[in-house]
């Protein structure tokens, strides 16, 4: 039986009845086919508070194809990406987010510095990435800071292959003026994040990048990054 909740109210009833949160089952699909299907599953495309999409905001159960304009580009490029136009059409943000192994809109989330808001048994409440990730959560959708510039890149990869190289960056003005540089990067299945001031240009925030985690990457996703720091920073440096 598949609920199809109105309210956060509903949702929540049908969670503490063992209902199985569904995104666009493009990933259990299978599983369930194989293993047996769940006495109930539950969908949240009827529920206003997962289908938001605004320039701060979006939900949970919007469709990768119906991610456009009115996010950053970061985020709106990365949905883009993912899986074939059909894969598009049916899977959703956060079944992307916190069912995928890939998580290909995790590099952008991060980037933005979004926060999570997520329903359990005993009401919604506000996280940050790492427990969605971590402990995959009933998420209701995503909020952020709507950032000066951003970026995504995505290498071209093979089917069947190993997961393809991603670049997400983005420049935030901070409430004193300032303005700090956000990169995450997917290689293979890991996902590095890590943060910059960018008082000075781009070879002296480079080098503070160089010095974090990002600086044991492979020589050709250094180079990559390199390049995408260089063009955000450089986008930023106009607005």
């Amino acid at each position: 039986m598949l609920r199809l909740p109105t309210s956060l109210s509903e949702a929540r009833r049908h969670l503490a009845e063992g209902a199985v949160p569904v995104g666009g089952a493009t990933l259990v699909w299978a599983l369930w086919q194989r293993d047996g299907f769940p006495e109930q599953a539950m969908s949240l495309r009827r529920l206003p508070q997962a289908n938001l999409m605004e320039r701060e905001a979006l939900g949970a159960a919007v469709l990768l194809h119906q991610v456009d304009g009115r996010v950053p580009d970061v985020l709106r490029r990365a949905a883009s990406t993912v899986g074939t136009g059909a894969v598009r059409r049916t899977a959703t943000v956060g079944g992307n987010i916190v069912g995928s192994t890939l998580r290909c809109l995790l590099p952008a989330a991060l980037v933005l510095d979004a926060r999570a808001t997520v329903l359990d048994r005993d009401g919604v409440y506000e996280t940050d990435l790492a427990e969605v990730v971590a402990k995959r959560p009933l998420l209701l959708g995503l909020r952020w800071r709507d950032p000066v510039a951003s970026g995504y890149h995505k290498a071209a990869g093979e089917a069947g292959g190993p997961p393809p190289l991603v670049v997400a960056t983005a420049v935030h003005a901070d409430g004193d003026g300032a303005r700090r540089l956000l990169v995450a990067v997917r290689d293979g299945y890991e996902v590095i994040s890590e943060a910059a001031p960018c008082r000075t240009g781009a070879e002296e925030v480079l080098r503070t990048l160089d010095a974090t985690d990002l600086g044991s990457l492979p020589a050709g996703a250094r180079e990559e990054v390199r390049r995408e720091v260089t063009a955000v920073l450089d986008r930023a440096g106009g607005r």
